[in-house]
């Protein structure tokens, strides 16, 4: 296109007093000069432009297709040397741009032009990028016994996600993705794998942390956010292992917040869940939901979803939750938690009475309630069913169920002194408890 730019340029420039008194002789000019592939035009014109007086026949006949020839007899372009010159200057140009011209049109066919993502797509690509050496697979084995040989064999009985915690080699994970584990395996993500053990487990809340010895330089601790300035619709992403894939991204929003799930070990309420619709499947159990920024916001746990794949309504643990766990199980290797000590009937069972309460089943004589005097249910003589006595209230917040006992005693310390109001029979006894810590699990 430089070339055609300066040949027109170049016949412009020549002195041509009759092509610039008519408007025609520049619109006929124009023509000629739009066709410089045809080889039967060159001549004509550029005998016209050494010879203006040719002019006004080339303007004249510039409909006429016959008028090329007619005006190529006029003279003859190799009449003199310097005429043979400018015809073999110009045709080298214009055999020089139409070789360029035609380079031009073949590469319009080849796309070369980058591939160009949106600014969300690239924060999306950043946030994985960043995060994902964070983030390792989990496998669980256990130990078999086969049933020909009578060999012990180790062997893997489930999966899960998790991240990592500190430089120390602390890695968080579900509880229940451990649960009932011989040996536990962590792959990190350059597919490095080492062998961890257990430092904790909260079985309430569903958590557990673990160890590896690996180096630091290998360990990216994720960054650690706060849950409890959330706002429905901001947006989150989950990274784990579902179904064994490595290192996979969903991305969604939150759905709810404050939701109650029961623990999968103990069915004690944990509060204030996240819900999103992001797709989390079995594999993701353990792994980071992060915000747009990158921190951690909770622990993929749980999905509800009849055939166990996603239906879009999955739950974390909030990152609030978590850190107050974890500092404990890295502390002390265990949660000091307050409880009673009883063990009470279904919520169910305690509806077909027609009441509302916790009804008491077992207080053990060395546990708190037993040793305040709570009553236990139990048998008479002859085999009748005399109940226990039913909490109806602690610290005078109601309950009527196991989950509200939970979330009054999640609110207290060990040591504590709380006021049980209890239906004994057909009265009400209000009875002083001392809270002590939960007996340590194996």
């Amino acid at each position: 296109m430089a070339a055609y730019s300066f040949i027109s340029t170049f016949f412009s420039a020549t002195p041509s007093p009759t092509v610039s008194r008519s408007r025609r002789s520049k619109t006929s000019l124009s023509k000629f000069l739009s066709l410089p592939k045809n080889p039967n035009c060159v001549l004509p014109i550029l005998s016209a432009l050494r010879n203006p007086s040719c002019c006004n026949s080339l303007t004249s006949s510039s409909d006429d297709p016959s008028s090329f020839h007619k005006l190529s007899l006029t003279k003859n372009p190799f009449s003199s040397v310097l005429d043979s010159f400018f015809v073999l200057c110009t045709s080298i140009a214009l055999s020089f741009s139409l070789f360029i011209a035609d380079v031009d049109l073949a590469s319009a066919f080849v796309v070369t032009s980058p591939r160009k993502l949106q600014s969300d797509e690239l924060a999306t690509v950043r946030l994985f990028q960043e995060n994902t050496p964070s983030v390792v697979y989990i496998t669980n084995l256990a130990v078999r016994q086969d049933v020909f040989t009578l060999d012990v064999l180790e062997v893997p009985q489930g999966s899960g996600s998790g991240f990592v915690w500190d430089k120390q080699g602390h890695i968080v994970t579900n509880y229940h993705v451990i649960r009932g584990a011989s040996d536990i395996r962590v792959t990190l993500s350059d597919q490095t794998t080492y062998d961890a053990k257990v430092v904790g487990f909260d079985q309430d809340k569903d958590v557990a942390v673990l160890c590896v010895d690996a180096p630091k330089e290998k360990l990216r601790p994720i960054p650690v956010g706060v849950s409890a300035d959330l706002l429905v619709g901001q947006k989150v992403y989950a990274i784990g292992n579902p179904f064994g894939l490595d290192h996979t991204l969903t991305t969604g929003v939150i759905s709810g917040l404050r939701r109650e799930i029961s623990s999968a070990a103990t069915g004690r309420p944990i509060q204030d869940v996240i819900q999103t619709d992001a797709a989390i499947n079995p594999g993701n159990s353990g792994g980071p939901l992060l915000d747009s920024s990158g921190n951690l916001i909770g622990i993929n746990t749980a999905i509800y979803s009849p055939s166990g794949a996603s239906s879009g309504v999955g739950f974390s643990i909030p990152a609030d939750t978590v850190s107050g766990i974890v500092d404990q199980l890295v502390k002390f290797g265990k949660v000091t938690r307050p409880i009673l000590g009883i063990k009470f009937a279904p919520d169910q069972s305690v509806e077909q009475l027609g009441v509302s309460g916790v009804l008491v089943l077992d207080a053990p004589a060395k546990g708190p309630a037993g040793k305040a005097g709570l009553l236990p249910t139990k048998r008479d003589a002859y085999g009748r069913l005399i109940l226990g006595d039913i909490i109806t209230s602690v610290n005078g917040r109601k309950v009527t169920n196991g989950s509200d006992l939970y979330r009054i005693l999640d609110q207290c310390e060990v040591g504590d002194t709380v006021i049980v109001e209890v239906l004994r029979g057909d009265h009400k006894e209000k009875i002083s408890v001392i809270l002590e810590p939960k007996p340590d699990e194996s």
